[in-house]
């Protein structure tokens, strides 16, 4: 079946601007890397994490003659270490990069800050596509503080003061090991990074379900921009967030 193309019209632009898309440049290069990096990272540290939890997979013969759990612990601590700094790149960029690498960050003193949560809210309960944001709507900004900043802090601090505890007097265990008796202990401590884990699941399945869902809705190339840092936007969205 044959396509055709209409030459691009300025004046018709200008007379139904509402049915034009522009480019705009989000997602800057620091943000697309450390998105990738942070999501491979967690990956990794979930699936080692349930192994070293629940070891259910184990080589026949005596555990002197394996190294698996080791090997195991080896990527766990590895994934751990890139996604600390990978962790702090994104805040380092929080502050120095565009708006949008600060966008949708929760402004709970602002009345705007309320009533564009809301909004966005009842936009997804009604399923209608609603404003528009280049960046993270308020409602997204509050999802991420709490599942990503917040679970990650908890994590890598909970995660550090563990493995602090194989070099005791340590640079790590002076850093860190104040979170042990803190949270009672070092088995209270386990407990609470495998809770703080299962946050990034339910995290991960909201996250990727929300992002098809607008990517339908909204039709401004949502999933590319992460490999792109291009999104596109009409009149009448939020182009400045």
């Amino acid at each position: 079946m044959a396509t055709s193309t209409h030459e691009f019209d300025p004046q018709a632009m200008g007379q139904h601007p509402e049915q034009y898309f522009r480019r705009e440049y989000v997602w800057q290069l620091p943000v697309r890397i450390t998105h990738w990096v942070n999501a491979a990272c967690l990956t990794v540290l979930f699936l080692t994490g349930l192994y070293i939890s629940h070891p259910l997979l184990a080589p026949s013969g005596e555990a002197v003659h394996h190294f698996v759990m080791g090997r195991v612990r080896q990527f766990h601590f590895a994934a751990a270490m890139l996604f600390t700094v990978t962790f702090m790149v994104r805040v380092y960029w929080f502050w120095v990069g565009n708006n949008y690498a600060r966008s949708g960050f929760p402004y709970v003193w602002r009345p705007q800050w309320w009533a564009d949560l809301f909004r966005q809210a009842a936009d997804y309960l009604r399923l209608e596509r609603g404003h528009v944001h280049l960046g993270h709507n308020s409602l997204g900004g509050a999802t991420y503080t709490v599942f990503v900043i917040f679970l990650g802090w908890c994590q890598i601090f909970t995660g550090m003061a563990l493995y602090s505890e194989s070099n005791p007097g340590g640079i790590l265990n002076r850093l860190f090991g104040w979170v042990l008796p803190l949270l009672g202990g070092s088995f209270q401590t386990h407990m609470w990074h495998h809770f703080f884990a299962w946050g990034f699941v339910v995290f991960a399945i909201l996250h990727v379900y929300i992002v098809l869902y607008d990517s339908t809705q909204y039709g401004n190339g949502l999933i590319t921009s992460i490999i792109s840092g291009y999104k596109f936007y009409q009149k009448g969205d939020f182009k400045e967030d």
